[in-house]
């Protein structure tokens, strides 16, 4: 009698103890969306913007305009060329990741 009982104990135990591992695995795994070097190409997109769009605007400016079509230019190219880049980058750079 006495075996019998200590036996259903631990199988009690054991079927509690299995029960409660999945529980903790699922706990600490969750998916997460993680992205590389995405400032880097966005930094690279804003320099190449605004030098064609300083060229752009100093082109399409007229006589006594150019510097102004220079800065125009530039400032509009660097927020074009930021946004493409910071776009594109994260099409071809983004993974999940189970954690």
């Amino acid at each position: 009698m006495r075996n019998q009982i200590i036996a259903t104990a631990l199988m009690g135990l054991s079927a509690v103890s299995l029960a409660a591992v999945p529980v903790a695995a699922e706990a600490q795994s969750r998916r997460v969306l993680v992205c590389d070097s995405v400032k880097m190409k966005a930094n690279t997109g804003t320099v190449v913007g605004a030098v064609a769009g300083g060229l752009l605007g100093n082109a399409v400016a007229g006589n006594g305009a150019r510097t102004e079509g220079t800065v125009l230019g530039a400032g509009v190219g660097a927020v074009v060329g930021h946004q493409v880049a910071k776009k594109n980058a994260k099409k071809k750079n983004c993974r999940y990741v189970y954690r």
